[in-house]
Order: C-alpha cells, then structure tokens, then sequence
C-alpha cells in the first residue's frame, strides 16, 4: 500500500477522472498524431463514446484538430493531430548573463526570440521583460495561454519563495508583477528544473522514455533537475537540485556566486573552464575568449 500525504490528498471526483482521461487522450495525440479515435479508444480501453467527448472538448479548446488522413480507395479517414499553428505560451529564461524570451506552440517550437542583457536590478529586468511580453501579446491576438519563467537560483513552487545568489535576489514577486502586468498566469521554476522538463517532454526518444534520470545544467552556476517516474523531483522548498554550493574542495579558478572558491560552482561552471584556459593560454600569447568560443575550440580539437 502507498503511503499518502493526508495533509495534501484530496479524493477524486468525477472531474478529476475526466481531466486524467483528457490528458490521455491529449499525450496520444501529442506523441502518436496524426491518429484516429479508434486508435486511441483501441489504446486507452476507454469508450468510443467517451474518446468522442473529450475530442469534442479539446477541439472547441483549441488544442487539437481534424486532419485528413490518406486514402486506400474511399473516403479519406479523419485524423486528430495536435493544432501548433499559433503560439500559445511565453518563455522566459532569466539567466545570470541575457535574458531570452519567446514565444512557443504546442509541440513545443521556438516561433520568435528575443534577448536582452539582464540587469541586476530586479526592477529594471522586470520592466525589460513586462515590455517584450506585452508586445508578444500583442502579436498574437489572444492565443497565449500563460507565460513561464526560469531562473538560476531556488524556487519553492508551493509558496513562490526564491532566492537567486548572483544577484542577491530574494522573494522577489516576480511572477506577481508580471501577472497583474499582462493578465496571464505565470508560472516560475528554477533553470535546471526547466530543462529537465523540456528534456522529458520534447527530447530525444531515447530521453522521453526513460523515467528515472538527472539532468545537470553548468552555466554560470551548476545545478540538477531530477526526474523520478517520469515526474520533476524538486524536494523540499524546491532544494533537490541544488548542489552548486556544496563543498568539494578548495583553491577554485574562480569564487561562486556568494564568493566561495570551494564549492561545485566555483570549480565546473562556465565561468570556472574559462578561466582555466585563459591561464593556460596567456603564457602563449592568447586573449580573452568566451565560453562559446572555448567549446567551439574544443570541438575542432
């Protein structure tokens, strides 16, 4: 028998099973369409009268749409793909260095990008991000369903607290600011977290089937997502990925974030590997390079 939070179980009603089937059936259209109804009752075991339903329903939401499949000699038969011809979200990847924000469909590809330096004052940042996601708004016409946000540093997604070392940014209504600002829901998680939800939605095959994995993100700091059955592992107040910090040795090419050369970030990130060749290469001669330059030298050997 599992054991059960009783402090955060609710029983299931019966909107909770039509939402549960409704997402079934969505992730078969998603990974299989083009496919028939048949296909996904004969997949699900659900109804046939049930499947009709809840394709009713995400087809009048706008998710999904009526493709016509090829012919063998009569009519053509009537298949149900994903609909990605519009945007649909608003991503927004806050990083230590440039902001990137764009607009995304439902298969999860980039429509339009935008960048920008990021301030370390959270105000002015906020201001920066506000303007890019109201003229993104604007754009569409009313198909953006929401916006999400990443950040390096932790995110508590139960109560919102977050603190991000590199700019000392603590608490900071983030996602308030930027609700109030463009009416849309906003949902805030941390770097790591991010990618590894990208990596189990819209990676390779080889990535998406697999349920138990950790994915570790080195930028200007270091981090981990963790996925456990398929699901995002944050942990308590959102600190599973969180290593960058923790203690391995001492005498780092850089200090982190808050100054220490002992942790993970000050020996393996971004910032750590440029430093080391700079060290090396300036006995030869060499000048200031980026870390996209030194991988784009390590790969040409």
């Amino acid at each position: 028998m599992r054991r059960i939070d009783l402090r955060k179980a609710s029983a299931a009603r019966s909107n909770t099973i039509r939402d549960i089937n409704r997402q079934i059936v969505l992730n078969y259209v998603r990974e299989l369409g083009p496919i028939s109804r048949a296909d996904i009752a004969r997949e699900t075991a659900l109804q046939r009268s049930t499947i009709s339903l809840i394709v009713d329903e995400l087809r009048l939401d706008g998710f999904i749409e009526e493709v016509s499949g090829e012919s063998t000699g009569g009519r053509p038969p009537s298949l149900l793909s994903l609909r990605a011809a519009n945007a649909v979200a608003i991503g927004v990847d806050l990083g230590a260095v440039k902001t990137v924000m764009a607009t995304g469909d439902l298969a999860g590809r980039v429509l339009e990008q935008h960048e920008f330096p990021t301030d370390k004052d959270i105000k002015k940042t906020l201001k920066r991000i506000v303007q890019c996601a109201q003229k993104l708004i604007g754009k569409h016409q009313g198909t953006i369903e929401g916006i999400g946000i990443s950040l390096p540093g932790v995110v508590d997604p139960e109560t919102g607290n977050m603190f991000v070392p590199h700019f000392n940014w603590r608490n900071e209504p983030i996602a308030e600011i930027l609700t109030r600002a463009t009416s849309l829901p906003v949902s805030i998680d941390n770097d790591a977290n991010a990618a590894v939800l990208a990596e189990l939605w819209f990676g390779r095959p080889e990535i998406r089937e697999v349920r138990d994995f950790i994915l570790v993100l080195v930028e200007e700091g270091v981090g981990t997502g963790i996925v456990f059955d398929g699901q995002t592992y944050r942990g308590e107040a959102g600190t599973a990925g969180e290593f960058g910090h923790m203690t391995i040795g001492s005498g780092a090419p850089v200090p982190c974030a808050v100054g220490s050369r002992e942790c993970w970030e000050a020996f393996a990130s971004e910032r750590a590997a440029v430093a080391r060749y700079q060290k090396l290469s300036r006995s030869n001669g060499g000048a200031d390079i980026s870390f996209v330059e030194l991988m784009d030298l390590a790969l040409r050997g």
